[in-house]
């Protein structure tokens, strides 16, 4: 018997990951949403069906009405949101959603993690290392506060729901007085919610994506980002699958057993140059990047199905290392980014040769894939819309 999996945030390119990944499964079949006419993941061919919502952002209480509707209307089997602000919402209001069955742990236990304040007590506690935090209820509290440049400002969550809707929050480096002033007057839920004050720490991002069954590990896997948009730092255009380091599995098997952990997480630490990971943040979702795991041959979407679903999928031992995905259209803003900057005609150069010459073999496109190409001309579609309608 076919069962019925309905995607959310069908805009977003993990969506169009997971809905590639569980349609071709042949027990499955799958729908998916997004509050716009049309979206990414729906022109996927593996979408048998696409829904127009409201937004999750912007009208959260119709988005639960239309869910909590549909839900009467089609037994899902399970409900996949790929979003932040659309799986917090619904596991705010799971009680009003009786039939929505998501493949996370509860709202609670997501906050443990997810909170940085809570993430970082834990940490402290489980002896991972973190960089010296101090939490502060509001900024209020800054006036008592011994500050040591520079430091960085991270509110405890990455989006806050009030209200009144929600509250799109950011990192701060902090290198003098007039940036703190600054922050204070440009983000201004720090006068009303709690932040911490972290020590910097120098040095490269790494991580680790994990998938967790009741507290169990299921799958891990780890990447190197090549090129980002900016160029400077940001989203990831350019990746290649790596080996899990040892002591970044060590610290985040020990994390997520604590939590007792179930569903996907991703556990970022930020590696020191004297090589000490320090623990950011977890990330309680599919990431952006999730279609390189799958092409590697760590397919998580496929994996979490088959763990709440009994499917009995085949967990890999190993994975190819080495295996690249490249988002075409963001490699393309990225370049544009680099030669507006200030770097030497050498390196712009050598950018512009790096970017025409691909590594055809070891390289796969993350939206552009022959067999499913209707997502990849969706997105060419509105890449020239938003160009054209800037000149």
């Amino acid at each position: 018997m076919t069962q019925l999996i309905l995607v959310l945030d069908a805009a977003q390119r993990s969506a169009l990951a997971v809905t590639r990944s569980l349609g071709k499964l042949p027990q499955l079949s799958i729908f998916t949403a997004e509050a716009a006419p049309q979206a990414l993941a729906g022109c996927s061919v593996f979408s048998q069906q696409f829904f127009m919502s409201p937004s999750a952002i912007a009208a959260p209480e119709d988005y639960i009405n239309w869910l909590h509707d549909l839900s009467n209307k089609y037994d899902f089997a399970l409900v996949v949101p790929v979003t932040e602000v659309t799986s917090q919402l619904l596991l705010m209001n799971m009680t009003r959603l009786p039939k929505v069955r998501l493949p996370f742990t509860s709202y609670e236990n997501v906050l443990q993690l997810a909170d940085k304040g809570n993430l970082m007590a834990l940490a402290q506690t489980l002896g991972i290392p973190s960089p010296a935090t101090r939490l502060l209820a509001s900024s209020a509290e800054l006036a008592a506060t011994q500050l040591i440049y520079p430091f960085v400002i991270k509110p405890c969550l990455s989006k806050i729901f009030t209200p009144s809707g929600w509250i799109a929050t950011s990192v701060k480096i902090i290198h003098s007085p007039a940036d703190l002033d600054k922050a204070l007057k440009s983000e201004v839920y720090l006068h009303a919610h709690p932040f911490m004050i972290q020590e910097f720490i120098p040095g490269n991002g790494a991580g680790v994506f994990c998938l967790y069954h009741h507290g169990q590990p299921t799958a891990f896997f780890a990447h190197r980002r090549l090129r980002e948009k900016p160029p400077q730092g940001g989203v990831s255009v350019l990746c290649e699958s790596a080996e899990v380091e040892p002591s970044l599995k060590l610290h985040a098997e020990k994390l997520l057993a604590e939590a007792n952990w179930h569903g996907v997480a991703m556990v970022e630490f930020r590696v020191a140059p004297d090589g000490t990971p320090y623990l950011m943040e977890v990330n309680t979702r599919f990431w952006g990047s999730l279609q390189l795991a799958i092409d590697s041959g760590v397919d998580f979407p496929a994996l979490m199905v088959s763990n709440e679903l009994a499917l009995g999928l085949p967990i890999p031992a190993n994975y190819k290392i080495g295996q690249r995905l490249r988002w075409l259209l963001g490699d393309l803003d990225s370049l544009y980014l680099y030669l507006k900057s200030n770097y030497s005609v050498g390196k712009k150069l050598r950018r512009i040769v790096e970017f025409i010459t691909p590594r055809l073999f070891k390289t796969k496109h993350e939206v552009n894939r022959i067999n499913d190409i209707k997502p990849a001309l969706y997105e060419l579609k509105a890449y020239l819309r938003q160009i054209l309608g800037k000149v």
